[in-house]
């Protein structure tokens, strides 16, 4: 598409987003070009390849790939594909293992990526095949940040805290320890489901689309929180009841939904009903304002790191990716965050939150993906494909302030419920899609953002 034609299919100025970025197939294939070729992508967490020779399998847009530890403790991620013919090396999900060995032709692979075995190889290949310029294909950059592991094809990528941005400070508070110690957290279980519905459905409602709670009545009326009390109502126990709730945009296409506490606020009883559990939490509430000052009282709720990694910042704790298939369906997995030295009581009980919460079974998920689908195949319509979806929400009359409760945040903050920061979002997607340098989609040249000068 040229230029032209993604302003006229983002024209984030007026608030209109064609359906056709939602369902067009060319456009599809030209995202998994521009967008998942170029992007940070997350792909697992620490926690997952502890020891040497421990190996997750993850995506990367379509593309299926090996995060793994070596001998030498180093992280990897390879391209899940054999140099010879293609065939996967790996066809388990997890475990651990000294080689990668393909089933195809059984070419084998050292867990740094180095080919070590080729069958008959003196009687077929020596002289002729080297060994070194046949590894498995890694990605041109990988970083371990506070436990996460994010990846990029390009090696023209910006270092990953650069591409994060501001955002960093958000992200923070679902990868930080409750007591406000940095990083820390466990992967304790990964929800994956298919459903159909494009990629940025999902991506978009992560943003902090709070207008959509509707869609969350009827669970609203039962109490599925954390603390499953008598009498306490909705998805999540009220922590946040005298916050001042924050809706930003950053430069670099990235947006959250957080809140700011005001100054004093002590903690909320959450759950009487067990002594233990509450002291725990009580106990991570005020180590957090002791470590952290008057950061402390930037509490986390929900984003989006562009394109397709959204996080719970507390109920639940996650993170989430959204795996593109196809133009009209789409992989979720969740990744459930707890503090790893957290007891093990506090474990088992947020497990069992997250699955009531989360996933194709989950209460509250199921309203999304109801949504999500429906939206979808909304968009494949001849006639509704002629029209465009509104995002002019606040767009006149957004109440932009950077400091909240004394508290300076940065990048475009709302504080009323806003859609500046899918508008951000898909600025950025044209100017991917446009294949703009990386000064630009870092938000460089955009007068509207202030870069971050860390």
């Amino acid at each position: 598409m040229e230029l032209i034609d993604l302003k006229q299919l983002a024209d984030v100025d007026e608030g209109k987003i064609s359906r056709e970025i939602f369902v067009n197939d060319k456009l599809y294939q030209q995202e998994l070009e521009r967008v998942f070729s170029r992007a940070w992508l997350f792909v697992g967490h620490e926690s997952q390849v502890q020891n040497p020779g421990d190996f997750f399998v993850s995506r990367m847009g379509e593309e299926s790939v090996i995060l793994v530890r070596d001998k030498a403790h180093e992280i990897h991620v390879f391209l899940n594909s054999c140099r010879h013919r293609g065939m996967k090396v790996c066809r388990y999900e997890s475990g651990n293992t000294s080689l990668f060995t393909c089933p195809y032709h059984s070419w084998t692979y050292a867990t740094d990526g180095k080919l070590r075995g080729v069958p008959l190889y003196k009687s077929l290949y020596e002289g002729v095949l080297d060994k070194n310029e046949w590894s498995l294909i890694e990605v041109a950059k990988v970083t371990n940040y506070k436990g996460s592991i994010w990846a990029t094809w390009d090696p023209e990528a910006p270092e990953f805290l650069e591409y994060l941005g501001d955002a960093r400070q958000h992200l923070d508070l679902a990868l930080d320890c409750r007591d406000g110690r940095p990083g820390g957290a466990e992967v304790v279980g990964v929800h994956k489901w298919v459903f159909p519905s494009n990629w940025k459905y999902a991506a978009e409602n992560f943003l902090g689309d709070t207008y959509h709670n509707p869609s969350h009545r009827s669970v609203d009326l039962i109490g599925i929180g954390p603390s499953a009390e008598e009498g306490v109502k909705g998805r999540r126990d009220n922590e946040l009841e005298y916050a001042q709730h924050v809706w930003i945009s950053f430069a670099q296409g990235h947006g959250v939904h957080s809140a700011v506490q005001p100054e004093g606020q002590e903690y909320v009883e959450q759950f009487k009903n067990d002594p233990e559990i509450e002291e725990y939490f009580r106990n991570c509430y005020h180590e957090r304002v002791r470590l952290m000052g008057d950061e402390a009282r930037l509490r986390p709720f929900v984003g989006t790191i562009f394109p397709n990694t959204s996080f719970h910042g507390s109920q639940p704790r996650s993170l989430c990716t959204w795996h593109p298939h196809s133009p009209t369906e789409t992989e979720g997995w969740r990744f459930f965050l707890v503090d790893a030295d957290a007891p093990e009581k506090v474990k088992k009980f947020l497990r069992h939150y997250y699955m009531r919460y989360s996933g194709p079974a989950g209460m509250t998920e199921q309203d999304d993906l109801e949504n999500w689908l429906y939206a979808t195949q909304a968009s494949q319509g001849t006639i509704a494909r002629r029209y465009a979806f509104n995002y002019q929400q606040s767009l006149n009359v957004a109440k932009l302030d950077p400091v909240v409760y004394g508290l300076t945040i940065k990048g475009e903050v709302s504080t009323q419920v806003s859609e500046h920061m899918p508008r951000g979002f898909y600025k950025r997607w044209a100017d991917y899609m446009a294949g703009k340098p990386w000064k630009e989609l870092l938000g460089h040249n955009d007068t509207r953002f202030v870069p971050n000068q860390d």
